[in-house]
């Protein structure tokens, strides 16, 4: 007799047990999905305080006095299947005055010089940079990824979007 008695009360564990797998599931899949839509949020890009820009009076005055090289690229494959590319030039500070805070922005184009991907990334100050004294040097890269195969890659751009003096 207790085999006859030992049917349903499985049964009902095993609905029991499948509830709570399905509640856990639910769970647990909300979790993740809360947590990469806060990972996945689209950031500002960080923005120089207090820096000259264009339409100001000094821009038009130091902004030809900052000079960049022809910015030259690297590209790589990574393992997650995109490809990263890395954007270099070197500045030169011909303006007389030390740069304390210097902002760019670099950009890969396609062959209408729209954009494919860019960012804007504040240069000076930053670890190890803190300052472009009168007529010295600096090398900036700039790292691009999250290219494919057939994104229309045509140019490459960098330009200083924003600086300030001591």
């Amino acid at each position: 007799m207790p085999a006859e008695h030992s049917i349903p009360d499985d049964s009902s564990r095993r609905k029991i047990i499948i509830v709570v797998a399905v509640i856990a599931a639910v769970f647990i899949g909300g979790f993740f999905y809360l947590l990469l839509r806060k990972t996945v949020s689209v950031s500002q890009s960080p923005r120089l305080e207090n820096a000259i820009r264009s339409g100001s009076p000094e821009w038009e005055k130091y902004s030809k006095l900052i000079v960049r090289d022809d910015p030259e690229a690297d590209e790589s494959p990574r393992a997650l299947g995109d490809i990263v590319m890395t954007l270099r030039t070197t500045m030169r500070n011909f303006t007389g005055r030390t740069i304390t805070g210097l902002e760019m922005t670099a950009a890969v184009v396609d062959h209408q010089n729209q954009p494919v991907k860019q960012r804007t990334v504040v240069i000076i100050p930053a670890a190890g940079k803190s300052e472009l004294d009168p007529n010295k040097t600096m090398l900036v890269s700039i790292v691009l990824d999250g290219f494919t195969e057939t994104d229309d890659r045509a140019n490459i751009t960098m330009e200083v979007t924003g600086f300030r003096f001591r």
